[in-house]
């Protein structure tokens, strides 16, 4: 076969669409639920952008990091407006949070991982979704802030300005809960 003919199918560094989602579906998924907080929302932003991806797949393998551009378009769906008004009602998911590669090490009660899992998500989902955004990507993806803002299109400033008002949010909302609990006992 001429170099210059490809075989049916496949892009130019040998990867189908097909091999390349099935490969990847899992990690994208993990992305997903860490984003939204919800696996069945997650599943649908997958399953969108893995649609739209098949169509433009050649051109899609062909840049750099393939991966990288499935994940921003997983993020840019996430961040999208025709999905905010299933933001406003976030329940939380405890135990769908077991599902995620964590590393957290060492044997524990898994109750009490539920419940700190079931207690880290609805302290989330009290945030914008920028806000949650820019935590994922920094903590879950480990980018840093210059990468996060050329994903997310603004300022290296206004990153660590989500980052330092979520973070803000998070400690304030978990030290209420704390107060809460102890004012049971």
């Amino acid at each position: 076969m001429p170099l210059h003919k490809r075989e049916p199918g496949r892009v130019s560094e040998g990867v189908t669409f097909e091999e390349f989602a099935m490969a990847r579906l899992p990690s994208l998924l993990r992305y997903a639920v860490v984003l939204t907080g919800d696996r069945d929302l997650a599943q649908d932003i997958v399953q969108e952008v893995l649609a739209r991806a098949q169509v433009r797949w050649r051109r899609i393998s062909e840049s750099d990091v393939p991966e990288a551009y499935v994940r921003r378009m997983v993020l840019n769906e996430y961040l999208s407006w025709r999905r905010s008004w299933q933001f406003r009602h976030v329940h939380a998911v405890g135990e769908r949070l077991t599902d995620l590669d964590d590393a957290r090490g060492g044997i524990r009660d898994h109750a009490d991982g539920i419940a700190e899992a079931d207690a880290l998500w609805s302290r989330l989902s009290t945030l914008g979704r920028k806000q949650r955004a820019v935590l994922v990507l920094r903590y879950y993806e480990q980018m840093e802030d210059e990468a996060i803002a050329d994903v997310l299109g603004c300022a290296p400033a206004t990153v660590r300005s989500h980052a330092s008002r979520a973070l803000k949010t998070l400690r304030l909302s978990e030290r209420q809960e704390r107060i809460h609990a102890e004012e049971k006992s």
